[in-house]
């Protein structure tokens, strides 16, 4: 728990671009917390954002915990890029702040690691935000999926064609660096099951806008043998899917599908009623909301950062077995990612705990 056992938690936004105006205003409208002020690299970009949010007058800064310390701030929300994730969460995690970010935990799993032990070390909550933890609509499919016995295949299948301009077009993996782990974190969420290998398949029609492959398809078998198949494209004009993608899960009493915008639907022989569903928050400002509950005592949110990390480990086994063409096991990225965790660890306190772990795949046990 951090200050006030009643009050709304003053938290400090890091980041003003694109992602960061989205939080600024979910900040300004949530009853749970109070923004103390923002922070960007840039004060000419933190100041426009203010402005346009309709708050001029909130102090402004280039260091998250030095200006936290000015103004009094609990927390921070962390929206800068993701290779910024982890020097910006570590420090702020060791100032004594709690920290909420955006997704991915960090821009590799090594560094995701590093953050598992970072809040080990500091006793200080980390909760990464995936805003599909957060739509009622997946809650409702995970709901189906009990009622469904034991289960076989779950499926995505994600086809859009947006033209971003910018970093996107010119990157390498595209779908699956930055896309990808939406639909993989929600189907370790839908089945309660975590992952054991993959293999997976880059491609770009000739058509493409992308640099790099813009289009994927990916077999991975979860804990319990049930599989989960990706397939996706990034320049598919005409018939899109949702942004969450269109998802069909089978199982031995039946099938339930959903279009990823509206409520999914259940098929079973004999019929039964769709399970209740449990009320939860919307999108990033649930995220806030259990976070913010978190602080005041609540439970520990969907997203801690131990529970967290295996969906970016499930990103960088598809990229890995996409670029050798070969099944890959999650053990072996887990390992491998761990050596360097150690090898590139600056602070000694995080290095030690990292080394005190018995099992990676162990120390990723979700906190309650």
């Amino acid at each position: 728990m951090t200050g006030s056992p009643d009050g709304p938690v003053r938290v400090v936004l890091v980041g003003a671009g694109g992602m960061g105006k989205a939080w600024l205003s979910t900040l300004l409208a949530s009853p749970s917390a109070e923004l103390a002020g923002i922070v960007d690299l840039d004060l000419e970009v933190a100041e426009k954002a203010a402005a346009s949010a309709g708050v001029p007058d909130v102090p402004l800064g280039r260091d998250a915990v030095e200006l936290a310390r000015a103004t009094g701030a609990e927390a921070v929300v962390n929206v800068t890029v993701p290779r910024a994730h982890h020097p910006v969460t570590t420090a702020a995690l060791f100032a004594g702040l709690p920290v909420l970010g955006e997704k991915p935990v960090a821009d590799t799993v090594a560094r995701g690691l590093s953050l598992v032990a970072a809040s080990e070390v500091s006793g200080e909550l980390f909760v990464t935000s995936q805003s599909r933890r957060w739509n009622p609509h997946v809650h409702a499919l995970r709901e189906q999926a009990r009622a469904l016995g034991r289960l076989g295949v779950l499926t995505t299948e994600f086809f859009k064609a947006p033209h971003f301009g910018g970093f996107r077009e010119d990157m390498d993996h595209p779908l699956l660096l930055d896309m990808a782990i939406h639909p993989f974190d929600t189907a370790r969420f839908v089945l309660g099951a975590e992952p054991v290998s993959v293999y997976c398949e880059e491609f770009n029609p000739p058509w493409s806008w992308y640099r790099g492959d813009a289009g994927a398809a990916a077999v991975f078998e979860m804990t319990g043998g049930v599989r989960y198949t990706y397939t996706g494209s990034w320049c598919s004009p005409g018939r899109e899917t949702s942004w969450n993608g269109a998802w069909r899960l089978s199982g031995e009493r039946g099938s339930a599908l959903w279009d990823g915008d509206t409520d999914p639907v259940l098929e079973t022989e004999p019929p039964v009623d769709p399970p209740a569903v449990p009320a939860v928050g919307e999108g990033i400002a649930g995220a806030l909301e259990a976070f913010t509950a978190a602080l005041r005592g609540g439970p520990v949110p969907t997203g801690e950062v131990h529970e967290n990390v295996l969906s970016l480990v499930m990103v960088e086994a598809a990229v890995e077995s996409a670029t050798s063409g070969a099944r890959v096991l999650v053990d072996d990225v887990l390992e491998r990612a761990y050596a360097r965790a150690l090898a590139e660890e600056e602070r000694e306190d995080v290095r030690a705990q990292l080394a005190s772990w018995t099992s990676v795949r162990g120390a990723l046990t979700p906190r309650t």
